[in-house]
């Protein structure tokens, strides 16, 4: 997979030796020069293409080869410029996934598909629902909002007053759009399939759009 990464900071370097690491081709775009420099003598950047260009100008993304780009993560330190990255990425090259980074979260509902965001990453939000998550025995927690917030990721830990508890999969009579993704159980995952019965203490993981998120609350709470 061919990944372009916009902005050299902690984030994007951090980012594309992850990517590296998983045998992922890598170019990170970074428009102070003595930020390349530094990234490019560091130990460990070996096999990273760094490159010292603006990544809100059309002509630097071309250079770039966005065209045959697979997936472009805007992760530079101002939402101004990811927001524009994101766009050119989307209507001038036609990259098919986006991943933005939102540094105010006043600013997240901006980071849609009218800006061609198909995932926007707020940290201060994912922390408050990492949090909600670890204390909030009972209740359904949102984690993080897939396909322009059409989907979302929530989790919720099974008390013993779920209707869920002692029912396999198969009796729940999910919504059509929600999907039980994972069961967490004594710190191990299983793979869920309609024969497998939950338990009070189980770590439910699911993908929900939000016309039936009310109705897996019911289920699962």
């Amino acid at each position: 997979m061919k990944v372009v990464i916009a902005g050299g900071g902690n984030v994007g370097s951090f980012i594309a030796k992850e990517l590296r690491d998983s045998g992922h081709s890598v170019a990170v775009l970074e428009q102070q020069a003595g930020i390349v420099a530094r990234r490019r003598a560091e130990p460990g950047s070996e096999g990273i293409t760094w490159i010292v260009a603006d990544a809100c100008e059309f002509r630097s993304l071309e250079a770039a080869e966005l065209a045959d780009c697979d997936v472009v993560i805007a992760a530079t330190g101002d939402d101004e410029d990811n927001l524009v990255i994101s766009l050119l990425s989307r209507q001038e090259f036609a990259v098919p996934r986006i991943v933005a980074r939102v540094n105010h979260p006043q600013n997240e509902w901006l980071f849609n598909e009218n800006w061609g965001v198909d995932v926007a990453v707020s940290t201060p939000h994912l922390l408050t629902a990492l949090t909600e998550e670890a204390v909030n025995v009972g209740s359904l927690a949102r984690l993080f909002k897939l396909e322009q917030g059409n989907v979302t990721l929530v989790e919720v830990t099974l008390d013993e007053g779920s209707p869920a508890v002692n029912q396999a999969l198969k009796e729940l009579d999910l919504p059509r759009d929600a999907t039980i993704v994972a069961v967490i159980r004594q710190q191990h995952v299983v793979v869920p399939r309609g024969d497998t019965v939950l338990t009070a203490g189980d770590e439910v993981l699911a993908l929900v759009t939000p016309e039936v998120e009310g109705e897996l609350r019911q289920l699962l709470e």
